[in-house]
């Protein structure tokens, strides 16, 4: 057994300097079609309250043919906010499947932003009209950043932008972050932001229906972000029912997504839309709902791209770990 084994840390610095918007788009991409190839596994997810008032979490799987294995234990802890942290925590490790031993340990935050946004952007390519022109956003946290940036990338066509904030008063660092003629304007009326817009993000907490059914409108375009965990929910009442619902993994969205909340509503998955297994045709008044939970595939291939680079690049903190 060898003893001058090593352990690779990338810290968020680190992973901050590796990261690209790009090689995560690639990286989320290549997950979506792993997992439609089932060559990718996801294992059942770890998601508990504690005591303390946070939520843990374990994503994991495997890709045999990629020799890649890993992990990755995140949460919400709200009380972080009081210590001027973030809520979300995440830390991904990957281990050598043949051996079991552990390759890399590195920071997950980032990752977790990047790659649920770039999900959410290959949501918006695949589902929502190339024309649309209005969107509109619940919340103004990290996720909601990130997916009115993916948004904009994903559909050039945007002209209004509105936000919902959690107390419905105005979030001047959430509009300050985005560009002038993109830069989102509070929504007063919640219902009627959402009769009027063709494209609707929701990253919020997941703690009940964000907007009533009646204001939904033939050719919206939903991207759910929220519903997680059992119990969480956007949506309300009925619109699964009403819309073409794609979802990142069945079982996962049945159990921890919006899709928990009428699991028998036929759906597809988005990696069967983006290899062609099956064609997805948008007529003009489909109402399209992606149910997005989160694939632990995402977290470990982009943990894998970034460990790549990090080895060729020699980044990163090298700590002895013997057999």
């Amino acid at each position: 057994m060898p003893s001058d084994a090593h352990l690779l840390l990338l810290d968020r610095d680190a992973v901050a300097a590796l990261m690209t918007t790009e090689m995560v788009s690639r990286a989320v991409h290549d997950a979506f079609t792993l997992h439609s190839d089932r060559q990718g596994r996801v294992f059942p997810v770890v998601r508990e309250a504690l005591n303390t008032g946070g939520i843990f979490g374990i994503k994991s799987g495997d890709v045999a043919a990629r020799a890649l294995l890993g992990f990755k234990a995140a949460g919400f802890w709200p009380r972080n906010r009081e210590l001027g942290g973030e809520p979300h925590q995440a830390t991904i490790m990957l281990f050598d499947p043949a051996t079991g031993r552990p390759c890399c340990i590195m920071d997950g935050n980032a990752i977790t932003t990047a790659r649920t946004a770039a999900a959410g952007e290959l949501g918006l390519r695949t589902l929502a009209r190339a024309d649309s022109a209005t969107l509109c956003v619940f919340g103004t946290g990290v996720q909601a950043r990130a997916q009115l940036s993916a948004a904009l990338r994903a559909l050039p066509s945007l002209r209004t932008v509105r936000y919902v904030s959690h107390d419905g008063k105005p979030d001047a660092a959430f509009e300050d972050h985005f560009a002038e003629g993109h830069r989102p304007t509070l929504a007063v009326d919640v219902d009627a932001a959402v009769a009027a817009s063709d494209v609707v993000i929701t990253a919020t907490p997941g703690g009940g229906p964000l907007f009533s059914l009646a204001a939904v409108r033939p050719g919206t375009h939903f991207n759910c972000v929220g519903a997680d965990t059992r119990g969480k929910r956007e949506l309300p009442q009925g619109l699964l029912q009403r819309c073409r619902l794609v979802v990142d993994d069945s079982e996962q969205a049945s159990q921890l997504g919006e899709t928990q909340w009428d699991p028998l509503v036929p759906h597809t998955e988005l990696g069967d839309l983006l290899t062609g297994k099956f064609a997805f045709v948008r007529r003009a008044d489909d109402v399209t709902v992606f149910d997005m939970t989160g694939l632990a595939l995402q977290d470990l291939v982009v943990g894998k791209y970034l460990y790549d680079v990090a080895r060729d690049a020699d980044v990163g903190r090298k700590t002895p770990w013997p057999w």
